[in-house]
């Protein structure tokens, strides 16, 4: 079952980007509540209580028991707007809910186990969809959906057909991988620097010179041996044709 935590609000008075920066200038959270045919209605919670509420929980999946002005009624959150550079809360949207009324929402995905593929293999576990959409009255709301990985092997997948939730209904397409057991990935070869060819061909060079000074040396000592040739024999004419 989904879990439930508690908040208080109070009603705002004044909307609009003055009054919810003056909100958030007094350590609240601009809110809205709105759902089921009533008016939206601003209204403010303590960011530190709120804060600790949403820690270690799902969120999409929580049941919030709000209470504004002495008014309780139950909600699920719906949006939560974070600042852009720090991770503080700027805005929550909640969405009220019946008893009786089943209501759409996500849950997330969870794993278990460790996959054949993985532990015998050396493959990986990778998981392709982290949550589904499922419709259900608020007292079946799960917190998480649990999926088996335990005999999977390298190339197998589990997809959603085959999650099991009690008393809802799943609304993400059956055929949707949920994980699937790839193959270890092979370690890439870096590619050789610059720096390394050229310190690999330095010896060759060196070589070569030295190659170059082993030439000189015998041919100087060749030079008198070489003096008694006969000059070499000019080049023949083809024969049948005239000198011109």
């Amino acid at each position: 079952m989904a879990q439930t935590v508690s908040l208080s609000a109070t009603a705002r008075e004044k909307t609009g980007k003055g009054a919810a920066r003056q909100a958030r200038f007094e350590k609240k959270v601009p809110a809205v509540v709105y759902g089921h045919g009533r008016n939206a209605q601003s209204v403010m919670v303590d960011a530190l209580a709120l804060e600790k509420a949403l820690t270690g929980i799902e969120a999409e999946s929580t049941l919030i028991e709000l209470t504004v002005d002495g008014k309780k009624s139950r909600a699920l959150i719906r949006e939560i707007q974070r600042h852009p550079l720090r991770p503080d809360i700027i805005h929550v949207d909640f969405y009220e809910i019946k008893a009786d009324e089943k209501i759409t929402l996500k849950v997330p995905v969870h794993l278990t186990g460790t996959a054949d593929g993985v532990r015998n293999a050396g493959g990986v576990l990778d998981q392709v969809t982290r949550e589904v959409e499922i419709e259900v009255l608020p007292e079946h709301i799960p917190d998480r959906v649990e999926l088996d990985v335990t005999a999977l092997k390298i190339g197998d997948s589990l997809h959603v057909s085959e999650l099991v939730i009690p008393n809802a209904v799943i609304l993400t397409g059956a055929d949707l991988t949920i994980a699937t057991v790839v193959p270890p990935r092979a370690e890439e070869v870096a590619a050789p620097t610059p720096e390394a060819a050229t310190e690999v061909a330095e010896p060759e060079l060196i070589r070569k010179v030295r190659e170059g000074e082993e030439g000189e040396e015998g041919a100087e000592g060749a030079a008198p041996a070489a003096e008694g040739k006969a000059a070499p024999k000019a080049e023949e004419k083809p024969k049948g044709k005239k000198e011109e």
